[in-house]
């Protein structure tokens, strides 16, 4: 393959904000490839490394992570033997980079597709390594990712690492929103509207697409329920409808107590969204 007709495109924004589902819309495209979530620059940033970071070493975080995704994730263990053998953040990020260039090689692709939604939050760190990185930042309405990042968190804290609080979940969306916003000028990156996504689904995904460099295909509609069936990881929660419709609208009044809610409204409406409303699909 030329790599120069190699592109990769990250799918980013704060979890439980549907990213799983546009996922599998746009893996159902015949020249997008992708995979599970890789988390691969989220345990290879060495930012709370101090030392580390400082040498430009890559995380120690890293290389378990690696070993389970090829071994168990995407069962292609042989890949783990392409990596650097040099600990620097550069160097075995590129092999990782060019690792997914070689799967997506072998599927008749040229566009690899890498959703791993807390990337969103090592993006500095990914635009170093990979300059030519094009970006799809999903946005959703506040409460709703709060309450589903809050149950999901409680329900599989294993998986999660651990159970997030109020104030954590909060947190988490109110950074990923800024981080968005910073790249709204940025024509290598594009802000989806989750409720644009699933009242409009054809719509937004045929912008979506032509960002891409992609014709729309109906396909992406008729088979994304079948190809979510890669992304899905129902120990985490992670899961797709099996048709295209806003999901836990009501979810944030179940969860939380009128106090909580008052709580939480009061917390995202300090958040400005008007200039991300108006450039978004």
């Amino acid at each position: 393959m030329n790599s120069q007709s190699f592109q990769p495109f990250f799918l980013v924004g704060c979890p439980r904000s549907g990213t799983t589902l546009l996922q599998s819309l746009l893996a159902a495209h015949p020249k997008i490839t992708s995979f599970p979530e890789s988390h691969f620059f989220t345990f290879a940033d060495p930012k709370y490394e101090p030392k580390r970071k400082a040498l430009g070493l890559i995380s120690k975080r890293i290389k378990p992570v690696m070993k389970n995704y090829f071994t168990q994730e995407i069962q292609r263990p042989e890949m783990l033997n392409y990596f650097s053998p040099l600990p620097w953040v550069k160097p075995y990020s590129k092999s990782f980079i060019k690792i997914m260039m070689q799967l997506t090689e072998e599927q008749g692709n040229t566009i690899w597709l890498e959703k791993t939604p807390e990337h969103i939050y090592h993006l500095n760190l990914i635009e170093r390594v990979l300059p030519s990185i094009q970006v799809i930042h999903l946005v959703r309405n506040g409460i709703d990712v709060i309450a589903s990042l809050f149950e999901a968190t409680h329900k599989y804290p294993k998986a999660w690492r651990s159970a997030k609080d109020i104030d954590s979940c909060i947190q988490d969306w109110v950074t990923a929103i800024e981080i968005t916003k910073r790249y709204l000028d940025n024509q290598n990156h594009i802000v989806v509207r989750y409720e644009n996504l699933v009242d409009s689904p054809e719509k937004t995904l045929e912008s979506l697409c032509n960002f891409m460099g992609l014709n729309y295909t109906q396909e992406m509609i008729e088979n994304y329920a079948k190809v979510s069936q890669k992304f899905v990881f129902e120990q985490g929660g992670r899961t797709v409808n099996l048709e295209i419709k806003s999901a836990n609208s009501q979810k944030f009044y179940t969860i939380f107590d009128e106090a909580q809610q008052q709580y939480i409204k009061e917390q995202i409406a300090q958040v400005n969204l008007e200039s991300l409303n108006q450039r978004s699909l």
